[in-house]
């Protein structure tokens, strides 16, 4: 009969410091945040070209950064998120850059003239997303959909043609200073596709080829993201 007695309290005990413990970590459940941190990688593929211009080689795109996750609803898993990132993208073609009388003149060569001729970017991101998962604080394989723009800076841009004579690299100021687009993210736990398409020209407005055809190429990017908490 004691050990009753004795099992009794010990039982309402751990009940209790167990309800407390519950108690605790609610809170914490509440509050939680996903995919804060990314990095991607992906191809760029250039529409709009002039005609007779062709891309080759691997025209890549690599990014990182953070993006604060912003809930709107207690179960946290639809929202907005606003970041900051970093990203280089590089554009192989056949279209040539050259400096002549320190301007820029663009021409369409011959793809066995060279071996490699690309634009170079380096940029600052701000994406901006609306965000929906179906995520809750202890289930980490999920599904996402992310849909927004972003809005980039380019504060690097160059020109390069590799031949087998030499090489030619010049810093080009004809590169679009603001670039941004709508981008949508989707998939499940580690993968995820991504699809960005630029708004605006990659090079500024009036850049044209020596033919006089304009250069109003845009970008469209396809590649995977991973998502970090």
């Amino acid at each position: 009969m004691r050990n009753h007695f004795v099992l009794i309290p010990l039982i309402l005990f751990c009940f209790g410091a167990n309800s407390q413990e519950n108690q605790k970590l609610k809170p914490l459940a509440n509050k939680y945040l996903e995919d804060q941190f990314y990095i991607g990688f992906g191809y760029n593929f250039l529409l709009e070209k002039p005609s007779d211009v062709v891309q080759r080689s691997l025209s890549y795109n690599l990014q990182t950064g953070f993006i604060k996750d912003i809930p709107f609803n207690q179960r946290r898993n639809f929202g907005i998120g606003i970041g900051l990132g970093y990203a280089t993208n590089s554009y192989y073609s056949n279209i040539v850059a050259s400096k002549v009388d320190n301007a820029i003149v663009y021409s369409v060569s011959n793809t066995s003239d060279f071996e490699r001729n690309k634009l170079e970017t380096h940029a600052i991101e701000i994406p901006l997303e609306l965000r929906w998962r179906t995520s809750t604080a202890d289930e980490y394989k999920f599904w996402r959909i992310y849909a927004g723009a972003k809005l980039g800076y380019v504060f690097s841009g160059s020109s390069r043609m590799v031949s087998d004579a030499n090489t030619m690299r010049f810093s080009n100021d004809d590169i679009q200073n603001f670039q941004y687009g709508l981008q949508l993210n989707f998939g499940y736990n580690t993968w995820n596709v991504q699809a960005y398409y630029g708004l605006n020209p990659l090079l500024k407005d009036g850049t044209a080829l020596e033919n006089g055809e304009a250069i109003d190429i845009r970008v469209l990017r396809i590649g995977i993201i991973f998502y970090i908490l």
